[in-house]
């Protein structure tokens, strides 16, 4: 083992479960607090049972919805216990919890009095009750533009552009409302209260589509050089432009912004193929999947681009072990290569398993890298083709729990297990290791869709 893998304690991984167990704690306080300082002290004259927690379950919704800016300003600390893509994935599905008990507020409330849906007359209502109804249109929207974007057809760029219009407009009317209800908020200091998430929300605003860009623009990269790829894939490495550049782990990933401003928002997430070791020029392996994908072979060398990054847990360096096993599909293999050139560079000696699946021979990406890394590492690679060509003689089909079975050392429960691939095979290679009896905490995924 190398003195850098040696300097890896046991104490990384349990500081990290500590720090995601304080963050956790925090989110739960900042969605709780609301519902209880508000329903604290002298409460106002009771309206009954059922209308106090309607307005309970209100003011938790709104919480949630608003800390939903918290969750995706990318704070790196707060995000490191868990990684990006979780906390993205914890975004979308808590979302959809918020807005089921937003709807429960409302149902509650037409429930216990008939009279309450003559507010749904919009010519009519109260602008308490315009507002409500303003915020509601918007999240259902956001929501179901969501779920369904892909088969709506609706572009990354344009759908992230909406979705962060509409949300802004979901807390201001959702705001609004609160206000001109004012039954829980008369007293000072829950005003207070509510004058301090206000603050907050506006102040993350600023941070995302404000200082972030501005930061970025002042420390932009320049493309060094551009090179074309097996499987449809392309190599796109930059270097700092007039900085020192960032440092990151191997597999993690950032933000690249291309043919814009960073006050665009119309950023992409991909992860480092490159060295750790190299912080002077950055490589990105990039697939032609969508439109943005598809304009990357356009890249000119000299061309300004701008990175926010880096972020993701995806990375062995927060998981010591004597070993490790990569299970990657297609362009999953990006981060597997960063981590392979990064232990190439670091002549680092623990024994490495990589199983690549792909569909035929010829989209193998990296294939005659790959076979010159196994004369430099303790690493052995199996490739997996769906429709692999006449005389193959290696894996066919699919990564299987049988084929893991038979493939897997020994010492299965002691490496760790870094996935990357399309869903359907990331989540049948982890249902496979889970047959197999390894440790959940050892199996590690990155996926592949953010949104």
């Amino acid at each position: 083992m190398s003195r850098a893998a040696a300097s890896k304690g046991p104490g990384k991984p349990r500081a990290a479960l500590v720090q995601g167990a304080v963050w956790t704690g925090i989110y739960l306080a900042l969605v709780a607090a609301p519902m209880i300082v508000l329903l604290a002290g002298t409460p106002p004259a009771s309206r009954g049972f059922w209308r106090e927690l309607s307005a309970a379950l209100g003011y938790a919704g709104m919480a949630m919805v608003g800390i939903q800016f918290a969750l995706t300003a990318r704070f790196r600390r707060a995000t490191a216990p868990f990684g990006v893509d979780v906390i993205y994935y914890f975004h979308r599905n808590i979302s959809l919890m918020a807005a089921g008990i937003i709807i429960a507020h409302v149902a509650i409330l037409f429930a216990i009095d008939p009279r309450t849906r003559a507010l749904l007359n919009i010519a009519a209502a109260p602008w308490r009750a315009r507002a409500a109804m303003a915020a509601a249109a918007a999240l259902a929207v956001l929501i179901m533009a969501s779920l369904f974007r892909r088969r709506l057809c609706i572009g990354y760029e344009a759908w992230r552009r909406w979705h962060g219009a509409l949300a802004v407009l979901a807390v201001l009317c959702a705001l609004i409302h609160i206000e001109l209800v004012s039954h829980y908020i008369e007293a000072p200091a829950k005003r207070v209260l509510w004058t301090v998430y206000s603050a907050c929300w506006l102040g993350l605003l600023v941070h995302v589509r404000l200082l972030r860009p501005w930061s970025q623009l002042r420390h932009p990269y320049v493309v060094d050089s551009l090179r074309p790829e097996r499987g449809s894939a392309w190599s796109v490495t930059v270097r700092p432009g007039g900085h020192t550049g960032l440092r990151f782990q191997p597999g993690q990933f950032a933000w690249l912004t291309a043919w814009n401003s960073p006050f665009a928002v119309e950023e992409h997430p991909f992860s480092f193929s490159s060295s750790a070791g190299q912080a002077d020029r950055i490589t990105f392996t990039i697939k032609e999947l969508g439109d943005f994908t598809r304009r990357v072979r356009d890249l000119a060398p000299g061309q300004r681009v701008y990175l926010d990054g880096p972020y993701g847990a995806f990375t062995p360096d927060r998981h010591p072990a004597p070993g490790y096993v990569l299970i990657a599909g297609g362009v999953g293999i990006t981060p597997m290569m960063s981590i392979l050139r990064t232990f190439a560079d670091r002549d680092d000696g623990r024994p490495v398993l990589l199983v690549y699946a792909n569909r035929t021979w010829e989209e193998v990406t990296f294939r005659e890298e790959l076979d010159a890394l196994q004369q430099q590492l303790p690493l052995k690679v199996v490739h997996v083709l769906e429709r692999p060509p006449e005389g193959w003689t290696g894996e066919r089909g699919f990564v299987t729990v049988e084929l893991l079975d038979r493939l897997l050392p020994a010492e299965r429960r002691d490496r760790h297990y870094f996935l990357c691939g399309p869903d359907p095979m990331r989540l049948a290679v982890e249902r496979a290791l889970y047959r197999l009896r390894v440790p959940l905490g050892r199996v590690h995924a990155e996926r592949f869709n953010l949104v």
